[in-house]
C-alpha cells in the first residue's frame, strides 16, 4: 500500500472536493529538528493516503538554504510514505523549455554549498536515476490528460541561492546542459533516496532566469509569483492525475528493492 507526501504550496488542502477525510496531523520534533510546520495536511485522494507538506512553512519564512530537510524527510517517513512528490518554481536555461510550462525532472546538478545532505555518518546513495522512471511516466501521461503543456527529460541546476544567479553563472549553467534551475532540489533527492522513499519532481517554469535576450522573462520575485498563480490550478490538477496513477500500481516489489537498496549503502550509522 502507497502512501504520498507531496512537498509544496500546491493549494490542495485548500479544496475539499480534492482531498477526502481531511485532518491535521501534529509533526514531532525529529532527530534533525523541527519540519518547516509542526503540523501536516492528511487526507485522501481517489482512496489513496496523502500528506501534504509546506516545505518552506505555511508563512513562506524560511528561504531555499535554511529549510530543515533532513526533519521534513525524516517527519514524511515517519509518517508511512513510501513516496514523494514534490513541485518546484524554476527558472528555464533552454528556449525549448517556455515559462508557463511544466518540466518533469530527470536529473540534477549539484550547486548546493553547505546543506545538511546525509542522515548518515558514512553512506553511498546511488544516484544516476534520482527520480523514479515509472513516476515520470505517470506524470506524463498526467500533462497529456489535463492539457497541460509539458517538457519530460529535464536537468535541473540545483543552487544554493537565495540570491538568483548572475548573466555568467546563467550562461555556464545553459552551456553545461542544465535545462532548468532551482534551489530546492538538492539535498531532497538524495535524502529521499536514502531512506528508500521514490522521489519526483514537477517543476513550474516562471521565467528564463536571466541569460535570454527578452528582459520581459528576466527572473524577479514578482514575476515568478504571477506565474506561480498562473500555473497552480494546472499543476494541482497533474498532482491529483500523477497520484490516482501511483495508486493504482503495485509497487510492492519495487519498493522491497528501494528499501534494500537504502539500507545496503550505510556504511556508518
Amino acid at each position: 500500500m502507497v502512501k504520498i507526501g507531496v512537498i509544496g504550496g500546491t493549494g490542495l488542502d485548500a479544496d475539499l472536493n480534492i482531498l477526502k477525510d481531511v485532518q491535521m496531523i501534529s509533526v514531532p520534533v525529529t532527530p534533525y529538528g523541527q519540519p518547516s510546520d509542526d503540523q501536516v495536511t492528511s487526507g485522501k485522494i481517489d482512496n489513496v493516503d496523502v500528506v501534504l507538506m509546506s516545505r518552506h512553512g505555511k508563512k513562506h519564512d524560511r528561504n531555499p538554504s535554511d529549510v530543515n530537510y533532513r526533519a521534513n524527510l525524516w517527519a514524511l517517513k515517519e509518517l508511512g510514505c513510501t513516496h514523494v512528490l514534490v513541485t518546484n518554481a524554476c527558472g528555464s536555461l533552454q528556449e525549448e523549455f517556455k515559462p508557463g510550462m511544466i518540466a518533469i525532472v530527470d536529473q540534477y546538478i549539484d550547486r548546493t554549498k553547505s546543506r545538511p545532505s546525509t542522515f548518515y555518518k558514512v553512506i553511498h546513495i546511488p544516484q544516476a536515476h534520482p527520480f523514479d522512471k515509472i513516476v515520470q511516466k505517470m506524470i506524463e501521461e498526467a500533462c497529456k490528460a489535463v492539457g497541460a503543456e509539458y517538457r519530460p527529460g529535464a536537468c535541473i541546476v540545483a543552487v544554493e541561492g537565495p540570491r538568483f544567479s548572475t548573466l555568467a553563472e546563467s550562461k555556464l549553467y545553459k552551456s553545461w546542459g542544465g535545462d532548468i534551475i532551482g534551489m530546492t532540489t538538492v539535498p531532497e533527492a538524495p535524502l529521499a533516496a536514502e531512506l528508500g522513499l521514490f522521489y519526483n519532481s514537477i517543476g513550474l517554469i516562471t521565467d528564463y532566469d536571466c541569460w535570454h535576450e527578452d528582459e520581459g522573462e528576466s527572473v524577479n520575485v514578482e514575476l515568478v509569483a504571477a506565474r506561480m498563480k498562473m500555473l497552480a490550478g494546472i499543476s494541482r490538477k497533474v498532482l491529483i492525475e500523477t497520484i490516482k496513477r501511483i495508486g493504482k500500481y503495485d509497487w510492492s516489489e519495487k519498493i522491497a528493492a528501494k528499501t534494500k537498496e537504502a539500507q545496503g549503502s550505510i556504511m556508518f550509522k
